[in-house]
């Protein structure tokens, strides 16, 4: 059987800085705490929770003397008003394409823009982003919900807008929001806030599916952009999502010549080296 390894797959340059943070505070022997866990996979959140690594839900939780850590998702701006009034002390891990996303939004805004994010509702990078926004902001996950805004009259023909996205959005669907937006309002800018870590990563991953009988996405199941590789592999040959070497099984494989494997942003490389 052919195996084809995605050069793309493992830690992306936001999460490698937010682990690299966590590991360096406690080789110098500091308590740690994470608003969140650091990353969408399980096994490294398991692995520094052995370290002692705490995950709290707000700032108030943090354990005294202890530092709290940002995750590579970011928060919004009331998150960092909570902290800093808390006198907690804090690292800040966010992804620089997350913080990127931050400024242009709360510039925009401040200046009267309404703000479309093109991304999942609820997920911590989306909610950080719109906790950055000091007017409206609206989510949209496709085409059609995009649509539907116009369609509702959610956002007014003279008003200022302006469309950003999750940087882990499915590159395909961000292109086809933007072509659907262009025509739906004039007074529209478009930032397109798709890390290129993401549109690479989806790229190969098609590139690789198109080549496959079987395509392996390794990467935890809460991690949106892992989702998003199963999403655009599954329309090119059979796809399955494991987190670890032993959800496999000799099954998976029968009639099947070439596999290829990927792996989301939040996948420590030691798992894709023993799903190899």
């Amino acid at each position: 059987m052919n195996i084809l390894l995605a050069k793309s797959a493992g830690f992306c340059f936001g999460v490698n800085k937010a682990v690299d943070t966590v590991n360096r505070l406690l080789d110098n022997g500091e308590q740690v705490s994470t608003l969140g866990p650091i990353i969408h996979n399980p096994q490294a959140v398991a692995q520094f929770e052995r370290r002692g690594v705490r995950i709290v839900e707000s700032p108030g939780e943090t354990p005294e003397n202890a530092v709290l850590v940002i995750r590579s998702h970011g928060v919004s701006h009331d998150v960092y008003d909570e902290i800093e009034k808390s006198g907690v002390e804090m690292c800040d891990a966010t992804c620089p394409y997350v913080s990127k996303i931050h400024r242009i939004v709360s510039r925009e805004s401040k200046d009267g823009a309404i703000v479309i994010i093109a991304g999942n509702e609820g997920h911590p990078e989306v909610t950080g982003i719109r906790g950055h926004c000091l007017g409206k902001s609206l989510v949209i996950s496709s085409q059609e919900e995009l649509a539907l805004l116009f369609e509702n009259n959610e956002i007014n023909q003279n008003d200022k807008i302006i469309m950003v996205s999750q940087t882990t959005f499915n590159k395909s669907k961000w292109e086809k929001c933007v072509e659907i937006a262009k025509k739906l309002y004039t007074n529209l800018i478009i930032f397109d806030t798709i890390c290129n870590a993401t549109a690479q990563r989806q790229s190969e991953a098609i590139a690789l599916a198109k080549l496959s009988d079987l395509m392996v996405i390794v990467g935890g199941r809460e991690s949106s952009n892992t989702a998003k590789l199963r999403e655009v592999c599954s329309e090119h040959c059979p796809t399955v999502l494991i987190e670890t070497a032993d959800e496999l099984t000799s099954s998976m494989f029968n009639g099947v010549n070439k596999v290829g494997i990927t792996a989301g942003a939040s996948t420590p490389a030691d798992i894709i080296k023993e799903v190899l």
